[in-house]
């Protein structure tokens, strides 16, 4: 889904329809960083800190590296940074961009590069034709659906929320 931001500009936001539970908060953050980006880097990006050696190793994470300065060095399906002595800091890519109108098209106007085709990350595109690609922490890293498994997961939460008093939390009720 991918929406138009009235409030910045003309600037839009996508979240991946296998991300169903990003958390609101970070659509907001998202929108309000992509309103302040400098000129140089028209996209931004969330992710959260992976937690288990599961996750860093499943394919269906995309892992991100950033740099020192926020923006992101690399997007990968594989474990990055590989794990040469201890256990790295791993980061999972949320499927939540935001993009600046320039950003935008920008992004449509560039051909996919190898990484892109190979990895099947789109934000890879601004990479590697060495765009910046701002990186935002996130709280709560939502549930992905990527496998059957994730969708029982999925319909179980949705479940649980539904069936709810609406004065709770949805993540409070059992």
């Amino acid at each position: 889904m991918t929406i138009t931001c009235p409030r910045s500009r003309g600037n839009f936001i996508n979240v991946q329809g296998d991300e169903p539970f990003i958390d609101p908060v970070a659509i907001d953050a998202v929108s309000e960083a992509v309103a302040h980006l400098e000129a140089a880097t028209p996209a931004v990006n969330v992710y959260t800190p992976i937690a288990d050696t599961a996750a860093a190793l499943d394919h269906n994470v995309v892992k991100v590296v950033i740099s020192t300065d926020g923006n992101a060095l690399m997007f990968s399906r594989q474990p990055i940074p590989y794990p040469r002595s201890g256990y790295p800091a791993y980061f999972r890519q949320l499927g939540l961009y935001g993009f600046t109108a320039v950003g935008m098209e920008v992004f449509r106007g560039l051909d996919q590069g190898p990484l892109e085709r190979t990895e099947g990350v789109e934000m890879l595109r601004f990479v590697e034709h060495s765009y910046n690609v701002r990186m935002l922490p996130a709280a709560d890293a939502g549930l992905a659906v990527d496998t059957p498994e994730d969708l029982v997961r999925a319909q179980r939460l949705q479940q649980r929320t539904w069936s709810c008093p609406e004065a709770e939390a949805p993540r409070k009720c059992n």
